[in-house]
């Protein structure tokens, strides 16, 4: 059990000498193939390596952290929290995961659960 210390994780996934999230380093903290992941940013897969930095990439990075962030509240063990993010069905939102409402374009929506259910409120 490994408890979810944001700091931590964050700079897990810094790239270094600059202010951006590295692509490689949040695909591997969420298992995530780069071509997956260049499909939840909507960028072209070479996008990751020949313009790390392309605000649309970073955007979607700071989404998926903004969810993990989120999904702590549910969840403070962080491979728990990243299964939960990749693999548990949400009901209200047609039985798609939390990364398949991030995929849409859906992130608010997903912090919205999140923090509902992370206060006691299952609706």
């Amino acid at each position: 059990m490994s408890a979810l210390a944001l700091p931590d994780v964050l700079e897990t996934v810094h790239q270094p000498g600059t202010s951006d999230l590295s692509a490689t380093g949040v695909a591997d903290l969420f298992g995530l193939q780069l071509q997956d992941l260049a499909a939840i940013a909507a960028v072209h897969r070479n996008t990751i390596r020949t313009h790390p930095n392309s605000a649309k990439l970073q955007a979607a990075l700071r989404d998926l952290m903004r969810v993990l962030s989120a999904a702590s509240s549910v969840q403070p063990d962080k491979d728990r929290a990243l299964f939960l993010i990749k693999n548990a069905p949400i009901r209200a939102f047609r039985h798609k995961t939390i990364l398949q409402l991030v995929t849409e374009g859906r992130t608010e929506d997903a912090i919205d659960y999140l923090e509902s259910i992370g206060s006691g409120y299952v609706g």
